[in-house]
């Protein structure tokens, strides 16, 4: 890690000595919100979220290094005590409700239109269903996408993201019990439109698996993640306030039974397919 930091803080200082159009750049802030929701999963309940990240902005590149973290409860309920129990398929289940803190580390370089990044993942366990880490863990995600608002004005937007899991744990396992890196990957669609004159944002996701693996839970190509999102800002001297909400849809191996769990603990992590989460962030 000493590395890595060693090595964006040199590209940092090269580019902004390379260029006098560049300027430093930071954002500091937190989100709480009602529910973990990434990419159409419930991840967790009530859920404190800090995000830092340092870096530049220029006439038509940026960068972004920094560290984002969750702390939060599996779900609202707060029950403890409960014994582990055997479900229909066999599989114990802890019902209980626990604590699932995650810190994310990641850097992103923006040309233009164009992204590329990664993202590493550390969790420190308590949530067997999740990627598969019985006892916590760590991935890496490499990211690159294109964005193309200067096609539709400044008041809208269009993006693409392709995202997939390089190394860590996520893997497939066959027959005999082998394991073969899934290569878990993820590719988001996404429209978002705003309303200047009263600060609100609308954005609409469409989010895909390709291939079996499992992080996202699909055995081929699957629509994982149809999301509306609707966020309000009030910016004042040193702070912003943003208010949002946003529902979402997990089609794939959508039934009765996980439209919505009606259970506690990691019995619904991961496997509710109706979610929804609202939120307030708070920016310096």
């Amino acid at each position: 890690m000493k590395k890595v930091l060693v090595l964006v803080a040199a590209v940092m200082a090269v580019v902004c000595s390379a260029r006098a159009d560049v300027e430093f750049a930071y954002d500091a802030g937190f989100e709480a919100v009602s529910s973990y929701i990434w990419r159409g999963q419930y991840n967790g309940g009530l859920s404190f979220q800090p995000d830092v990240e340092i870096g530049y902005n220029g006439d038509h590149t940026a960068f972004r290094f920094g560290v984002w973290g969750s702390v939060g409860a599996s779900d609202w309920k707060f029950t403890k005590g409960l014994p582990n129990y055997i479900n229909d398929e066999g599989t114990e289940i802890n019902p209980n409700t626990f604590f699932v803190p995650e810190v994310d580390v990641f850097a992103n370089f923006k040309f233009f239109g164009a992204t590329v990044g990664f993202t590493h993942y550390y969790f420190f366990g308590g949530q067997p269903y999740f990627a598969g880490l019985e006892e916590g863990g760590s991935q890496t995600e490499i990211q690159a996408g294109y964005n193309f608002s200067h096609f539709f004005g400044e008041n809208a937007g269009a993006y693409f993201n392709w995202y997939t899991i390089v190394a860590g744990s996520d893997a497939n396992y066959n027959e005999a019990g082998e394991a073969r890196r899934a290569f878990s990957t993820y590719i988001e669609l996404g429209y978002d439109y705003t309303w200047d004159e009263i600060g609100l944002t609308l954005g609409a996701q469409l989010g895909m698996s390709p291939w079996e693996n499992p992080l996202y839970g699909n055995s081929k190509f699957a629509v994982t993640n149809i999301a509306l999102k609707l966020n309000k800002e009030w910016e004042f001297d040193i702070v912003t306030l943003d208010l949002f909400a946003q529902g979402s849809l997990n089609p794939d191996g959508l039934n009765k039974s996980n439209v919505f769990v009606n259970a506690s603990g990691d019995e619904k992590l991961c496997v509710q397919r109706l979610n929804g989460v609202i939120g307030l962030g708070v920016w310096f």
